[in-house]
C-alpha cells in the first residue's frame, strides 16, 4: 500500500512539472466558489439557486484551469496584476490618478485639496482633488 502512495506521488509531480500551480489569486477565486457555494446553500429560490451554482463552478473552474495551466508567463502576470492591485487598495494614503496626456499612474498624498500634479514621464501638469 506504501509503494502505491509512492507512486502516485511521483506521477502527480511529473504531471505538475511545468505547470503553474497555485497562487494568491487563485486562493481569491476558489475562496469565492466556496463562498458562493455556502450562499447558495441558504438561499431557498430555486432560479437564483441555479445562477449561484453556476456562478460557483465558474469560479472553480477558472481556478483549476489557471493551476494546470502551462502559460506560466500569463499566469504570473495575472497574478502580478491582482497583486498590485490589492496593493492599491491598501493604500489609504495615497491617491493614485493616470495623466491625461500618457495615461502614466501618479501617487499623490490624499487630503491636501487640489493640488496641481506634474507626470513625472511627460512633464504635463493637471490638477485633481485628493
Amino acid at each position: 500500500m506504501r509503494n502505491l502512495g509512492q507512486r502516485l506521488s511521483l506521477a502527480f509531480g511529473r504531471f505538475m512539472t511545468g505547470r503553474y500551480g497555485t497562487d494568491k489569486l487563485n486562493n481569491l477565486l476558489l475562496g469565492l466558489g466556496l463562498g458562493t457555494c455556502f450562499v447558495n446553500i441558504l438561499v431557498g429560490n430555486y432560479a437564483l439557486g441555479l445562477v449561484l451554482t453556476a456562478v460557483s463552478y465558474g469560479f472553480m473552474i477558472l481556478a483549476l484551469y489557471r493551476c494546470f495551466s502551462r502559460n506560466t508567463y500569463k499566469r504570473y502576470k495575472e497574478n502580478r496584476r491582482f497583486l498590485f492591485l490589492l496593493e492599491r487598495l491598501k493604500d489609504r494614503e495615497h491617491r493614485y490618478f493616470t495623466c491625461p496626456k500618457c495615461r502614466q499612474s501618479v501617487r499623490v498624498p490624499r487630503g491636501k485639496g487640489k493640488i496641481a500634479i506634474t507626470c513625472p514621464k511627460c512633464k504635463e501638469k493637471f490638477i485633481k482633488k485628493t
